[in-house]
């Protein structure tokens, strides 16, 4: 009974990832049961997840199960054993649909092991053994089993195929390279294939290097990725301060404009009290004064009210109310429209300045696509100025040090350790990091338009100051027709449209530096990428009498 039970349920006792019996079985929470070993490597690559699941119904489980021997389950497969499950198992052995079947097996096939190209059969280990034990077989060439070995031999002439036909590009036999294939140039497979293996390393070779660099493109922009998040969380906490300190300073204001509202209010509520106060006796001490008055008029006796008379006419000073105004007043109404006043100013400098934050916010650009229309590229455009401090003796600059003319006299420029003294060039005021776009335009060919490291020599050989002679600067001229580009004394030759003036695009995090010829289109004419060590600055470098140069206002 039991091996009739192992026969009909033998799969049940083997292990979904090793396909081998179950080996310290241990039961997960989902029912199913692995071997301790296989589910614990499953599960340690899974760690890094955290979440752990059943690789044959994928239910997760969190935390990690802790897995303990199921020692019913042990016991049943160690019995099972003795009584037939291994040889059961042994079915493991026998060639399935998906396997290739070994082609001497008569009966059921075990799987193949090996395929021999010259026999073009497939064989198990068993009848592997005489290909490596006979001398005949020493040369056979043996490869991991394939139910593709007769695609090897020729349809017309039903021999093997050793032979590669470079001219059609396809496998041949001997028969074929001496009939229709007469005369094409042929070679062994074998060293077609050594050849196309050549290749193919170096195919490798490169794709592995796209590999690299775009790992590391990938790493970069992590580091983008979290850069930004920083500047945009610190952005953030930095504005919220900002703003809090605003809301802070205009309850304060609001709070010194009430206090001194109420202080102004005790002040004139304490005096007109007080001359209501005044007033209020004046009436009493009238009244009064009113009734002795009226007692005096009627008394009949003449000598009694002559008696009296001087002592009860006299009146006492009135009290001063010229001060009282009747007409309707404008008490503190005007402190209401000086408050409003500061509000509308306070709402147009927040409209303007909201409307300038959202523009920076909208153009801040994190990645590192090159603009394409001029419009994009005025988006990072720079005012920029020549130095005097730079300019070579001979170089008069003018229009607020934008423009520079090679001319016969020196100019009365002081000694300066930044000059150049031997090279008609000079340097911007503003060195240039970030996204950075301006156009320079010249009369003249052979002008040239170059950027430099500040640390270029100033003085010597043209080889270390000049600039594109050395390895700190780059430059652009026009010269017998055609642009030519040079960096550390090597020239490249440009093709593009000819035009006066060119546009020069730097984004130096990224390490480009572009040149465009400017004119109702822009041309890309050369473009260097590269890895900017140092902030750069914008150079012209002219040749001749009457040359002249200007950095362009773009707009």
């Amino acid at each position: 009974m039991a091996q009739q039970g192992a026969q009909l349920d033998g799969d049940k006792f083997c292990c979904s990832i090793c396909l081998d019996l179950l080996k310290d079985p241990v039961t997960i929470p989902c029912g199913h049961s692995y071997c301790m070993s296989c589910i614990n490597n499953f599960w340690d690559e899974e760690d890094k997840k955290e979440i752990y699941s059943c690789p044959q119904c994928r239910q997760t489980f969190k935390p990690r199960p802790v897995l303990v021997k199921n020692t019913m389950l042990a016991d049943l497969v160690e019995e099972l054993k003795k009584t037939g499950l291994q040889a059961a198992a042994a079915d493991h052995c026998y060639a399935g649909p998906e396997d290739v079947a070994c082609d001497v097996c008569t009966g059921r096939k075990l799987k193949a092991f090996k395929s021999c190209l010259v026999c073009l059969a497939c064989y198990c280990e068993n009848h592997l053994q005489s290909h490596y034990e006979s001398p005949t077989f020493k040369k056979h060439k043996l490869v991991e089993p394939s139910e593709t070995l007769q695609e090897n031999i020729c349809s017309r002439h039903d021999e093997v195929m050793k032979i590669f036909c470079r001219t059609d590009q396809q496998i041949i036999c001997y028969l074929c390279s001496v009939d229709e294939h007469k005369g094409h140039d042929t070679v062994s497979a074998a060293a077609e294939r050594t050849e196309r293996r050549r290749e193919l390393e170096v195919s490798r070779l490169n794709i592995q290097q796209r590999i690299q660099d775009r790992e590391k493109d990938v790493k970069l922009l992590q580091q983008e990725v979290e850069a930004v998040s920083r500047s945009a969380d610190k952005a953030v906490e930095d504005s919220e301060k900002i703003f809090t300190q605003l809301i802070r300073l205009l309850q304060k204001r609001s709070s010194d404009v009430k206090q001194q509202i109420r202080s102004k209010q005790e002040t004139e509520v304490s005096q007109v009290k007080e001359l209501q106060e005044k007033l209020q006796q004046e009436i009493t001490e009238l009244k009064r004064k009113d009734a002795e008055l009226k007692q005096l008029s009627h008394t009949e006796d003449h000598n009694q009210f002559l008696h009296n008379y001087p002592s009860v006419s006299q009146l006492s000073e009135p009290t001063d109310s010229s001060s009282i105004d009747i007409r309707p007043l404008r008490y503190f109404e005007d402190v209401t429209a000086a408050v409003s006043e500061l509000r509308d100013k306070l709402q147009d400098i927040m409209r303007e300045e909201w409307t300038n934050i959202s523009l920076i916010v909208t153009n801040v650009d994190v990645l590192l696509s090159e603009p394409k229309t001029r419009a994009e590229f005025l988006r990072y455009s720079h005012e920029i100025t020549l130095d005097p401090n730079t300019a070579y003796k001979k170089l008069l600059l003018s229009d607020g040090n934008r423009k520079a003319t090679y001319t016969s006299q020196q100019q009365s420029y002081s000694s300066h350790p930044d000059r150049f003294t031997n090279q008609w060039q000079v340097l911007s005021r503003e060195s240039l990091t970030g996204r950075c776009y301006w156009e320079v335009e010249w009369n003249w060919h052979e002008v040239r338009v170059a950027v430099a490291y500040k640390n270029i020599s100033r003085a010597g050989s043209s080889n270390e100051c000049a600039f594109g002679l050395n390895d700190k600067s780059w430059a652009l001229y026009y010269y017998n027709g055609r642009y030519v580009f040079q960096f550390n004394n090597i020239k490249t030759r440009v093709s593009g449209p000819y035009s006066s003036r060119v546009g020069v695009y730097l984004d130096h995090r990224a390490g480009i530096l572009s040149f465009y010829s400017v004119s109702e289109t822009m041309t890309l004419l050369h473009r260097v990428q590269t890895t900017f060590t140092q902030p750069l600055y914008a150079g012209v470098r002219l040749y001749a009498y009457g040359n002249t140069v200007e950095l362009c206002k773009v707009k």
